[in-house]
């Protein structure tokens, strides 16, 4: 690789945050109260302070833009039916930035209240390859339940000896890879370089995506890069009430 591949960096990134009301196991909860603010409020907080570029909330529904403005927040209005929540990012960015000044998007996913700023910034970090054309993350995962859970997304992930970034093979439901060696779980941040967050848009679903039920497949059948970067903590995501009571403890006030 190359100096130049080595550090591609894109210079201007946007944050976008999804967000709808239309949840099945926790209706309305981007505008669940922690501790006297929506979630969103915390998830867009959390994401200006990664501090790798401006951050807007790309909402489904009016309320949501509503509470994000009133707490001095950027948010737009995109349509309500979009297929996914990489559709709805795109949406916002043409919205926002019509001639493209931002050459990389970030997608915070807005039930992550308790993200830490810093895995932000770490899903930025892998497009520093130039040959990458979305980033990720992902977690060695430690809970032998965990392993067989088909809830757990395993990332299949080429990675040096002692390394901490490497090449996503494919991602899967399934126990994966075989033999020894630790399995890594997938956390569904990412970070695009625009022209691929574009491209990806506009492909139809692929069949291992349907299958598997995880977009991402969609970019590795059509021969597109993800890059992955280890990192120590699976953050919390909020999708029943009882995530949402294990948030407001780990965001009490001190």
């Amino acid at each position: 690789m190359t100096h130049a591949q080595k550090n591609a960096l894109p210079g201007n990134p946007l944050v976008v945050v999804p967000a709808r009301l239309a949840s099945t196991r926790l209706p309305n909860k981007p505008l669940a109260d922690i501790h006297g603010l929506p979630m969103i409020v915390h998830v867009w907080r959390r994401a200006a302070e990664a501090g790798i570029g401006p951050v807007v909330v790309a909402a489904a529904e009016q309320a949501i833009v509503d509470a994000v403005e009133s707490a001095g927040g950027r948010a737009v209005l995109t349509d309500p039916d979009h297929p996914s929540g990489s559709d709805r990012i795109w949406e916002a960015v043409c919205k926002v930035d019509p001639d493209g000044q931002h050459d990389a998007i970030v997608n915070v996913q807005g039930d992550l209240p308790t993200i830490e700023p810093a895995a932000v910034r770490a899903v930025f970090g892998p497009l520093a390859d130039a040959q990458t054309d979305i980033a990720t993350l992902g977690v060695v995962i430690r809970d032998p339940a965990e392993r067989t859970n088909p809830n757990v997304v395993k990332a299949v992930v080429e990675l040096p000896p002692g390394g901490l970034s490497g090449r996503a093979l494919y991602f899967t439901r399934a126990t994966a890879p075989w033999g020894d060696g630790p399995l890594f779980h997938h956390i569904g941040l990412y970070a695009y370089r625009r022209p691929a967050l574009q491209r990806f848009v506009s492909l139809p679903p692929a069949e291992l995506e349907k299958r598997e039920k995880l977009e991402q497949l969609r970019a590795l059948a059509n021969g597109m890069t993800i890059r992955l970067a280890v990192v120590d903590t699976v953050p919390l995501g909020v999708d029943t009430a009882e995530d949402l009571e294990k948030a407001r403890r780990m965001l009490a006030p001190v």
